[in-house]
């Protein structure tokens, strides 16, 4: 009798202790599922790219002759809109603006001739800037008008490279800094002009801002 209730005892731990301990897996994910999610992911990651790009970025398209021979009519531009948000506008830049008193609803691109506080003039076909006469070897050629312009704070004075055929600051008066949507940085279309746009310094003024 004793041997008996042994033996029931050890097939009861021997049962207890073959018994498999109960394993919680998780269900695998199906293909389909993971492929949505890295979809998901990599729609999102495109999304917050191109908000980046269009926030710090802009691309428009040269639609006028009046920056040749420096831009022609269908050439496409980026624009930096961060390049101002660390320093001012600077003598030489090519800048994108938006035209003042409605001349247009349509873009401008123009070059900064005149700072703050300059005193600008344009005879004899030159440019001077407080007295000094510019050398701009990027224009079609020499200023055909005449008169004189002092710059007001927080304003500019833009003119198109294509001095006799552009509507700029000689024809419109002075530009609002507010009014400059971003520099001119890089033409990427057509592909055989791509390359940067360089920033033009005039030595001639010395000290001159």
């Amino acid at each position: 009798m004793t041997q008996d209730l042994l033996t029931e005892q050890n097939k009861s731990e021997l049962t207890y202790l073959e018994e498999p301990e109960e394993i919680h897996q998780e269900k695998p994910v199906s293909g389909f599922f993971l492929w949505l999610r890295e979809m998901v992911e990599t729609l999102l990651l495109a999304l917050v790219i191109f908000l980046v790009i269009n926030t710090l970025t802009g691309r428009y398209e040269v639609q006028s002759i009046s920056m040749e021979p420096t831009l022609h009519e269908g050439q496409y531009l980026i624009v930096s809109r961060v390049s101002y948000w660390f320093h001012d506008p600077e003598r030489g830049d090519i800048v994108v603006l938006d035209p003042p008193n409605g001349q247009s609803t349509i873009p401008y691109i123009k070059r900064i001739i005149g700072l703050p506080g300059d005193s600008v003039e344009a005879r004899d076909g030159r440019i001077w800037i407080n007295g000094v006469a510019l050398n701009e070897p990027y224009i079609s050629g020499p200023p055909a008008y005449k008169n004189r312009w002092t710059i007001e704070e927080g304003k500019f004075f833009v003119l198109g490279d294509n001095r006799n055929n552009s509507s700029d600051s000689h024809v419109w008066g002075l530009l609002p800094e507010d009014n400059i949507l971003g520099k001119a940085v890089f033409r990427y279309w057509p592909p055989e002009k791509w390359g940067f746009i360089a920033h033009y310094t005039f030595p001639e003024l010395g000290t001159v801002p």
